[in-house]
């Protein structure tokens, strides 16, 4: 059987395209085809694009229910009566507050075709692509997770944590969490006895000291001593994975929390088109109810998102990349769950969590998750991947306009960032290309680096990678002695995990699913950090940033890298020899340095302004001035205060306000248009626009 891999963790023997050894793999089932990459369709299910010209028709299915049982068009239904039992139901549910960014996009025309019995997807496809209503037809792939169980997370041992909460060394302003220490990943100051703290058998002090290179890592530590940034609450940043696990200790002040939704509610409070989706969503059960301690989940989500924003300098646990403090919060995250225990999991579903992240105010998208590379070897992996953007494209296209529809509308031309930054992990298959979609020009595939550097034994590397960050390397620092192992996952990346995987809450992953939430997490800080200095970039402008803030990869061409090769059936085989001459300049642009992104956020981009308001006639919108200018207290003047009036939070509206310190409460009276200008204490004037109309929905800015 061929493979669609999803990343998950590295100590899982996977085909897919994160973590180093884990992997999802198209189920098969029933009658389906085989498509170009080596994937495998799902019986009674294909996605169709139907023509603008149905837009109408399509709107009045849609009126009338949410899954329809006849399409009212003629040609469609003399192709749709030869299938028994089908159903037709839009792919993306209506959004009340962008329906009309999705039907620019064109997305209200994707549907879901089911059918019954008797009929082959390659059968259906056919007859509905000759049809002159039909533009695109593809193929829903189901994926599960298929991976070793005697490689799962390492917890944290309990020695460990014992003797972290008795002391800590830490220098200059780095935060007092506990366990920050074994983090090589986020400081990494070269060899410390430290890092075998609690270790069973006696370790090769000598081995690990050439394995552990000082600034080998994302060098986020300047950022803490001297530019004290530690996030956003603004910043959202989806996780597409497991769920996440909302009531960890270190996590649970980082969600992103949906006002106005309650949990496990089944009303759509907010109209987004999903219930109950208080910290996201859970689309394997189409519910708002996420999961994270199934007997077959392996705490990977939560694992990400500790990367990205555990709390720092809280005393306990884990410091993140961008996890605010206590008091001071970081960047959020929210959990878009698409997988679950040994449920399965389908392109369906993965496109909704996309535009659901989009379209609920995530600027970062979180992926994990991919096909195998094209260059993947056919005997260790049972097949190969897309080998080029335009073969993806073309045989994933509602995959690529959903990227394409995050990629363009997510964030805000008013605020740090316009667009939004696809995140992907580059593979597990020591392949020289990266998987897609992460391959794609307009996502950011991440290779992995170990301690000192060196290319993860596993990483994918070469064509479409676009940056590398720290995902550890278990095999590169297990070492053989005459009693058995020692232990390895001090080469590892230590994070947050739910307490079914580890009774303390903490443990080890690799993989480029841990490398990926390192440059999550450093756009995540960086986006903080433009906010907080004003500063505003395009989505393209903004990764060609993050490309120059590295530090170069370059290995000797004759170079090696020795380490024992994990089997699933018979553990470790013999020593073997990596030649790192291959991955010469061909790990992305280099190794991610947040203090050298952050530089460049400094000094790039344009300045932020006051924005254009849109209000709802009737209604109001709130907005904090010290987000555009500088300056303790605002005075606002509203040339026409017959359609818009301002306060400053105590109720008395008019057309002016003076020395308003916080939030300003613009309300629109009548529909119409009038200009405005708004001066800070430090004297800075600018002027903005204010129109009211009915239907803008309160949307504030543009």
């Amino acid at each position: 059987m061929k493979h669609l891999r999803y990343i998950f963790m590295a100590a899982m023997t996977v085909i897919a395209i994160s973590c180093a050894k884990e992997n999802l793999t198209v189920q098969e089932s029933g009658q389906s085809g085989t498509e170009a990459g080596g994937l495998e369709s799902v019986a009674g299910e294909v996605l169709v694009q139907f023509d603008e010209s149905m837009s109408d028709i399509l709107d009045q299915l849609a009126a009338s229910g949410r899954v329809q049982t006849r399409s009212t068009v003629t040609s469609v239904d003399q192709v749709l009566d030869l299938i028994d039992g089908y159903e037709l139901e839009r792919v993306f549910p209506v959004n009340k507050a962008t329906e009309e960014q999705t039907r620019a996009a064109g997305l209200h025309l994707w549907y879901v075709v089911r059918f019954g019995e008797g009929h082959t997807v390659d059968e259906v496809r056919e007859k509905l692509s000759a049809l002159g209503e039909v533009q695109n037809t593809s193929p829903v792939r189901t994926i599960k997770r298929a991976y070793n169980t005697d490689r799962k997370a390492i917890p944290v041992s309990r020695s460990v944590m014992d003797a972290s909460s008795r002391s800590l060394t830490k220098a200059g302003n780095l935060p007092n969490d506990v366990l920050l220490k074994y983090q090589w990943h986020l400081v990494n100051n070269g060899w410390t006895s430290d890092y075998v703290l609690g270790t069973e058998k006696e370790f090769d002090e000598d081995a690990a000291k050439a394995k552990f290179k000082a600034g080998s890592d994302v060098n986020v530590a300047p950022a803490w001593n001297n530019k004290e940034v530690y996030g956003d609450p603004s910043i959202i940043v989806a996780i597409l994975d497991e769920g996440v696990c909302i009531e960890h200790e270190d996590l649970k002040e980082s969600i992103w929390v949906n006002d106005g939704e309650a949990w496990a509610s089944d009303k759509d409070a907010d109209e987004n088109g999903y219930a109950g989706d208080i910290y996201g969503y859970n689309f394997i059960t189409d519910s708002g109810i996420l999961t994270w301690d199934g007997i077959s989940d392996t705490g990977h989500g939560t694992h990400v998102a500790g990367i990205i924003a555990a709390v720092n300098n809280n005393g306990k646990g884990i410091s993140s990349i961008a996890g605010g403090t206590p008091g001071n919060p970081g960047v959020k995250l929210m959990s878009c769950q698409v997988f679950s225990g040994d449920q399965t999991s389908s392109t369906v579903q993965l496109v909704k969590a996309i535009k659901y992240a989009a379209d609920n105010g995530a600027v970062i998208l979180q992926c994990s998750w991919g096909y195998l590379s094209g260059k993947a070897n056919m005997f260790d992996w049972g097949g190969t991947g897309f080998t080029s953007e335009e073969q993806w494209a073309e045989n994933c296209p509602l995959e690529k306009e959903v990227l394409d529809y995050f990629v363009h509308n997510a964030g805000s031309a008013d605020g740090p960032i316009k667009g939004g930054l696809a995140i992907f992990a580059a593979g597990n298959e020591a392949a020289g290309m990266s998987a897609f979609p992460g391959g794609a020009e307009e996502c950011i595939s991440v290779a992995s680096v170990a301690g000192d550097s060196t290319p993860s034994v596993f990483t994918n590397y070469g064509d479409f990678t676009r940056i590398s960050a720290p995902g550890g390397d278990f095999d590169y620092y297990y070492e053989y002695n005459e009693e058995g192992r020692v232990r390895g996952e001090i080469g590892g990346v230590l994070s947050t995990l739910p307490k079914h995987v580890s009774e303390d809450g903490y443990g080890y992953m690799e993989g480029t699913s841990m490398a990926c939430p390192h440059i999550s997490g450093a756009a995540a800080l960086a986006l903080s950090h433009a906010l907080h200095h004003r500063r505003h970039f395009t989505a393209e402008e903004f990764k060609e940033l993050m490309y120059g803030a590295v530090k170069p990869l370059e290995y000797p061409s004759r170079g090696e890298k020795f380490y024992y090769k994990y089997h699933t059936d018979v553990g470790f085989s013999q020593p073997q020899l990596m030649s790192l001459g291959k991955y010469n300049k061909k790990m992305g642009s280099g190794l991610i340095d947040i203090e050298k992104l952050l530089a460049a956020v400094e000094g790039g981009g344009v300045a932020m302004v006051f924005p254009n308001l849109y209000i709802e006639t009737g209604a109001s919108v709130s907005v904090n001035p010290s987000v555009y200018l500088d300056g303790d207290s605002f005075s606002v003047s509203i040339d026409n205060a017959a359609i818009a009036t301002v306060s400053a939070g105590d109720g008395n509206a008019s057309g002016n306000v003076s020395g308003a310190a916080g939030t300003l409460v613009f309300k629109g009276l009548q529909d119409g248009s009038t200009t405005a200008s708004i001066t800070s204490s430090d004297g800075t004037s600018q002027k903005f626009t204010i129109t009211v109309r009915k239907g803008t929905g309160s949307i504030g800015w543009l």
